[in-house]
């Protein structure tokens, strides 16, 4: 097993029995295997999956007690990421992974599938669409996104997902603080309120990571989000 990804977890409080370990490992192998016939990351080393993928995606529990949430949402969530990493670190959780690319839900299926993780929900579609509908709006514990979009877009398409008192946590590169600014607004009009941003360096790496936490105080007016396309075109500023 990789010793630098286990102190790696040490350091943020996370430890894996050896069931977990292998899950990670059979991840992995499914990811290389699969991103030969279609692009799920451009990353494929060994080390680098492992410090810039799972690594990063489980350094969330940083900044919220993950021990203590019972269902979260994964938005964009691409190749799984943070999301099969967190339902692999943390068990209980129920994980709804969404994300527009058919092929890529097949991809997350099949993972769910071989890696025997129970709780595990995939949608294909866009985040607009599914925050309207009652079944998921206002009904998660945490939405997380590692989605490359700016914050007051991010904040649209996400904030609506999460129930009053709950969280919406988005993965930012260590510099953004400017973005994170023209986010407020948005994030205030959605019933959100930013909590705190929290900066660091992966654990024994030099990658810096920004967490904007932000807290879920009022219900989102029904307007929002607006129809697809609309967030990005002209974002609440």
């Amino acid at each position: 097993m990789n010793d630098k990804f286990l102190r790696q977890l040490e350091s943020l409080n996370i430890e894996l029995d050896r069931e977990q370990q292998e899950k990670f490992h059979q991840f992995y192998e499914l990811l290389v295997e699969w991103n030969k016939v279609m692009n799920l990351t451009g990353i494929t080393d060994y080390d680098e999956v492992y410090e810039k993928h799972f690594v990063d995606s489980l350094a969330v529990a940083k900044v919220i007690d993950l021990s203590k949430l019972n269902r979260i949402i994964d938005i964009g969530t691409g190749a799984g990421f943070p999301g099969i990493p967190l339902k692999i670190a943390f068990p209980h959780l129920e994980v709804v992974l969404l994300d527009s690319l058919q092929k890529r839900i097949h991809f997350l299926d099949e993972v769910a599938c071989k890696l025997g993780l129970q709780k595990v929900i995939t949608l294909h579609g866009r985040a607009e669409d599914y925050a309207r509908g009652s079944e998921y709006r206002e009904s998660f514990d945490l939405c997380v996104s590692r989605a490359v979009a700016n914050l007051a877009v991010l904040s649209e398409y996400c904030v609506p997902y999460v129930s009053v008192g709950g969280y919406f946590i988005s993965y930012k590169s260590g510099n953004a603080d400017e973005e994170i600014k023209q986010a407020e607004t948005s994030i205030r009009v959605l019933g959100g309120r930013m909590e705190e941003v929290v900066k660091f360096k992966l654990p024994l790496s030099e990658i810096e990571r920004s967490f904007v936490k932000i807290h879920k105080e009022s219900c989102t007016k029904n307007k929002y989000p607006r129809k697809a396309g609309v967030p990005e075109k002209s974002p609440i500023m």
